[in-house]
């Protein structure tokens, strides 16, 4: 990990996710006091999808423009749109279809009913990245498994050793389903602000050894150009 990085510790998983939906808000709140756009990067699992339901109902939403946010997502499940896996879908339901936020502002990643192939589905979201100016993104949300993957960037696999591009097809993935779109490691670390989100005791060993610089694990590797916070509750930095 990089020298940058800096961990803040919450009581629970709860009050985990409504200080991280405040902190998320504030940054954008800030992000757009200073520039024009502001790009986010969302994550699935319990802990960020009950983050945007937390954002959900906090009267700063309210204060942001959100004309001027463009939503991203760090990986899919390559399933039919609809498939209550598909980490959109939770997003929308949550937090997206309450916001005044325009359609054309949520670059959502590409399901298998709309593309053959999972590297099609890449492929057109690196299009979509490029034809956005390849955005530094604002803030860069990671949710963490007790693996210690993030994305759909696992321990091991050749999607966390991929290097270039901005979006890759995972095939096999360790934990189900098997095939997925997710953003590369390069495509991650251009961002200004990356967040690892991390609750429960299942998770501590790993936060350990990705604060340690356990380069094995993908986690440890994920760092921002400007900030890099593990946003975590108490159990899972139990071993640290």
């Amino acid at each position: 990990m990089t020298g940058n990085a800096r961990v803040v510790v919450h009581a629970d998983a709860a009050a985990l996710s409504e200080a991280t939906a405040a902190r998320l808000l504030l940054a954008l709140v800030d992000t757009l006091s200073t520039q024009a756009r502001a790009d986010v990067v969302l994550t699935g699992g319990t802990v960020g999808i009950a983050t945007l339901a937390a954002a959900s109902r906090s009267p700063l939403a309210a204060s942001i423009d959100w004309t001027s946010v463009h939503v991203w997502w760090g990986d899919e499940r390559f399933v039919p749109a609809g498939d209550s896996d598909r980490n959109e879908g939770q997003a929308q339901a949550a937090l997206l279809a309450g916001l005044p936020l325009p359609e054309e502002n949520i670059h959502r990643m590409g399901a298998s009913s709309a593309f053959p192939t999972a590297e099609d589905a890449a492929a057109a979201y690196a299009a979509d990245i490029a034809d956005a100016g390849t955005p530094a993104w604002d803030v860069l949300m990671l949710g963490m498994g007790p693996d210690g993957h993030v994305a759909s960037l696992f321990p091991g696999h050749a999607g966390y050793e991929a290097r270039g591009g901005e979006a890759i097809a995972v095939h096999d993935s360790p934990k189900p389903p098997p095939t997925r779109v997710s953003l590369t490691l390069d495509s991650i670390v251009r961002a200004k602000r990356v967040w690892v989100v991390a609750a429960g005791a299942a998770k501590a060993e790993v936060v350990a050894r990705s604060l340690h610089g356990d380069l094995t694990l993908p986690a440890a590797a994920v760092r921002g150009t400007s900030e890099t916070l593990w946003l975590v509750d108490a159990e899972a930095v139990a071993t640290v």
